[in-house]
């Protein structure tokens, strides 16, 4: 088993056996050494955003002091779901690899499938115009970090 696979496991163990949440570690690697750790806490935080990666990134960037993962690579134990993959992205990590994939976690009860396949219908635009003036606000900011 690949090392950083096998740390990845073990985060997942740790926060199941804690009740943590579902069976899902992961680890962020930079120069071939652990930057960053996390692990499925939905259950513990009582916050569904709370998935490993999304906790790994957090870890990730408090370490290196930095929201910019350049050149790092992310070890999981799952497929990511859109939002972690989306989390990923943003934070500019080069390389995924995972463990289990979308059938693998449903088979176990998940529901990630549905955010692959069902459209977003929830969606409504309110009040563009209001939200635009900070919108411009912002991008008339001299020295500002976009993200």
């Amino acid at each position: 088993m690949d090392r950083f696979m096998a740390i990845a496991v073990t985060e997942a163990r740790n926060g199941i056996r804690a009740g943590h949440g579902g069976p899902f570690g992961c680890v962020i690697v930079k120069d071939g050494e652990v930057i960053g750790r996390g692990h499925n806490e939905v259950v513990l935080q009582n916050d569904p955003t709370c998935h490993g990666e999304i906790m790994a990134i957090h870890s990730a960037c408090k370490n290196l002091g930095t929201f910019d993962l350049s050149g790092c690579e992310l070890y999981t134990t799952a497929e990511p779901c859109p939002m972690c993959l989306g989390a990923i992205q943003w934070a500019n990590i080069r390389k995924v690899y995972y463990g289990c994939n979308i059938s693998d976690t449903d088979m176990i009860g998940f529901r990630d499938q549905k955010f692959y396949t069902e459209p977003a219908d929830i969606l409504e635009e309110l009040d563009r115009k209001e939200c635009l003036e900070v919108f411009y606000e912002y991008r008339d900011i001299e020295d500002k970090i976009g993200y």
